[in-house]
């Protein structure tokens, strides 16, 4: 009796076999034709578990920063309310208590001297520092982008004069005049000045990203039978440019607010940012320094809403980006 080859199995991978990755041809033909950008970011970021975590965080935080008013009072303190029932005099004002002072009356303990409560000055810092990140992102945003798509469009001098602007911007030294600014205005909003000061020198970055943009798109079928047409410059910007350069933007601006955050919490940290008694998570986290051997959680506790916060942002633009930018996302 002869042996006989086995035929070539020619059926692909059984249900037990590992797949060598996403079809990239599939993938594309899963996504309905004339999706906008909100609707394929919506889509994708149903199927990223990681993603869905990092938004629950972001609206947790944006909730908090809005109901901070509210959320102080429910916990029973505002925060420049001071307790010193709550501190030990003879210990140089450390709270009473294990884990800084956590306890039914102050849900994430005190701060040691005053024994002002910290979840109040938490829930105000939040709404502080997200408060400044999100106006200085709008004033980014909105200025990066009609500088970018004005560039881009209309090329010549324009695009020669903003172009140098945005070179000069980028070259000043941001940080040493913030300091210089904040540290010399004193009878001022500091939320608005700080909103204005960081605002300034952020917009380069996303009219570079806008001009590329547009400069890929004016040149299209749908532009120029628009131009044809008859349509004023302003109809073509905001018709056909616009809606081109949105996911761009989109995907930039998740990334920039916690830049945002940070840049406020280190201006704060040295001092130059939100005066006292206004909180702040980087005053609190400057004044918390001087008793970090003696009371670690006054540090610990508004260090990790900071980075709770930054890392949510971050990892919510990253996947932005390369859904509605993938183009311009990590090679």
């Amino acid at each position: 009796m002869t042996d006989t080859a086995p035929a070539p199995d020619t059926a692909g991978p059984g249900p037990g076999t590992a797949a060598t990755g996403p079809d990239p041809v599939a993938a594309a033909v899963r996504v309905p034709p004339g999706s906008s950008p909100w609707q394929l970011a919506r889509r994708e970021l149903r199927r990223r578990p990681a993603v869905r975590v990092s938004l629950a965080v972001v609206a947790l935080f944006v909730l908090m920063a809005v109901t901070a008013p509210w959320l102080g009072a429910l916990g029973g303190w505002s925060p420049d309310t001071y307790d010193k029932s709550a501190v030990d005099a003879y210990l140089g004002g450390l709270p009473l208590g294990s884990l800084g002072g956590i306890s039914p009356r102050h849900w994430l303990g005190v701060e040691p001297v005053t024994g002002r409560d910290l979840f109040a000055r938490v829930v105000h810092g939040a709404q502080v520092s997200l408060l400044i990140a999100f106006a200085a992102t709008a004033i980014v945003v909105l200025t990066g982008t009609a500088a970018g798509i004005a560039a881009g469009y209309f090329g010549g001098r324009t695009d020669a004069v903003l172009s140098r602007l945005m070179d000069l911007t980028m070259s000043f030294p941001s940080l040493i005049f913030m300091i210089a600014v904040l540290s010399v205005a004193k009878d001022v909003n500091r939320i608005l000045l700080m909103t204005a000061v960081i605002g300034l020198f952020g917009w380069p970055g996303i009219a570079r990203v806008v001009r590329g943009q547009t400069l890929s798109l004016k040149h299209r079928e749908y532009v120029d039978a628009a131009r044809v047409g008859g349509a004023s410059s302003w109809r073509i910007l905001t018709r056909d440019i616009l809606p081109g350069v949105a996911g761009p933007v989109i995907a930039y601006t998740t990334l920039l607010i916690p830049g945002m955050i940070s840049t406020e919490a280190a201006l704060s940290y040295l001092g130059v940012g939100v005066r006292p008694p206004t909180p702040s998570w980087g005053q609190m986290i400057a004044e918390s320094v001087a008793f970090y051997e003696t009371d670690p959680m006054y540090f610990v506790i508004p260090s990790l809403f900071l980075f709770l916060a930054v890392l949510a942002f971050t990892l919510l633009g990253d996947a932005l980006r390369d859904i509605l930018d993938p183009r311009g996302g990590r090679t």
